[in-house]
């Protein structure tokens, strides 16, 4: 079959490849090329252990005070407010008991294909040096905060997640020193694994879909249209029709989505990071701090620290401001770090209420397969994304159970 995938980030670069494994003829669009978003600014992790959903239970009773704070874990600039007041109200309710075990579930099973996946990927393509598998050490300050981070590691555990938990900053020393005093508590995930450089990696599994016969179009896909046979996405450079289109524009998608009559709950979180030069820290695994919603990662040879989170959309202007707030942060806690001359990033992740993915044919134009909403887990997931993109485009049978990611949940 024709098949036209929307979106050249790591999730539709994937997707492109499998189904071009599979005998399809692929064409990918993006209207900036490959890698050019999220899939390039991120923090480089296959998070298989983040099986925990944003909204969990009571997480509402903690929003407002980080909501007064723009340099929170959890931010709305002031002006959105009122537009990102019905994704809050599906965020509540994908906090509730029932649905966040759901979620949890839902989670759990995508993560172990991803896993799967990822190794397959690996294997079938020699792409083991494009790997870091150094683990993931979470970080708590003092014993209140450790002890309310136990559900959470006992829901992993629930999960075949393998972890250590650290209870002395010396045991924390042996995996990551350095670091402030502060840090009395942890937890290590020694099966985490990162991308040496996520934009590479994105560049790689591109140039083995175009020696694999497919191809990557620059154009800026504005007009999608599905009809029984075929469908017709167009844009100021051409159109195009094909079999089958595969949607995987991240954030960008929600604007092609309701050209199929979808107004889906997918909303942008706005991402901050500083990429700092090589020697900037002796970072050994990728180091979390959950309490105040970012990571200092490895990326190449120098760091980068990023993370948060700001729903703030698609159009408003970038506040840096907040990630040289991250940055400070980072300083205080990593009393090494060399914050001089770093590269200050902003991009957009696509964000679901219950934190899962949209993996399904759209309803009424089963012509039409939506992959995207995995918001900080796009590079996670991309790889057992790609493998149901390419079993519903082949009429297969998912490997795992696609009805919690069904765009008719919402």
């Amino acid at each position: 079959m024709r098949i036209g995938v929307i979106g050249a980030g790591v999730v539709g670069v994937t997707a492109g490849l499998a189904l071009c494994r599979r005998g399809h003829a692929v064409t990918v669009f993006d209207r900036e090329g490959v890698a050019a978003g999220a899939s390039r600014g991120n923090a480089g992790a296959f998070a298989f252990a983040d099986i925990i959903p944003l909204a969990t239970p009571g997480i509402m009773r903690k929003a407002p005070l980080w909501l007064f704070d723009p340099n929170g874990p959890l931010s709305i600039p002031p002006s959105y407010a009122l537009r990102v007041a019905p994704w809050l109200v599906s965020f509540w309710q994908a906090s509730l008991p029932g649905r966040y075990r759901a979620a949890v579930a839902a989670q759990s099973a995508l993560m172990a294909h991803s896993a799967a996946a990822l190794e397959a990927l690996v294997s079938a393509h020699g792409l083991h040096d494009m790997l870091r598998r150094e683990g993931q050490l979470q970080l708590y300050e003092g014993e209140g905060e450790f002890r309310r981070s136990l559900p959470g590691w006992d829901e992993r555990r629930a999960a075949g997640v393998r972890f250590t938990l650290l209870e002395s900053r010396e045991a924390i020393a042996e995996v990551q020193p350095g670091l402030d005093a502060r840090f009395t508590h942890g937890g290590f995930t020694p099966d985490w694994v990162n991308a040496v450089d996520p934009a590479r990696w994105v560049e790689r599994l591109a140039e083995i879909l175009t020696r694999a016969g497919g191809v990557i179009e620059r154009a800026d896909i504005r007009a999608l249209a599905a009809s029984p046979s075929e469908v017709h996405v167009a844009g100021p450079q051409g159109s195009w029709h094909f079999d089958r289109v595969v949607l995987a524009a991240g954030a960008h998608s929600g604007r092609l989505a309701r050209q199929l009559g979808l107004r889906l709950p997918l909303e942008t979180e706005r991402g901050y990071n500083t990429t700092l030069a090589p020697g900037a820290f002796d970072l050994r695994t990728h180091v979390t701090f959950p309490g105040h919603g970012f990571v200092v990662s490895r990326v190449g040879e120098g760091i980068r620290v990023g993370g948060g989170v700001e729903l703030g959309g698609l159009d408003l202007p970038p506040r840096m401001e907040r990630a040289g707030a991250l940055l400070r942060k980072a300083a205080s806690f990593l009393p090494g770090l060399k914050t001089e001359g770093g590269r200050q990033w902003m991009g957009f992740r696509p964000s679901m209420p219950d934190s899962l993915p949209v993996i399904s044919a759209a309803p009424h134009s089963p012509s039409v397969v939506l992959a995207f909403g995995h918001g900080h887990l796009g590079l996670t997931q991309s790889a057992g994304t790609a493998g149901l993109v390419a079993d519903i485009v082949d009429g297969l049978p998912p490997e795992i159970d696609i009805a919690p990611y069904r765009a008719s949940r919402f």
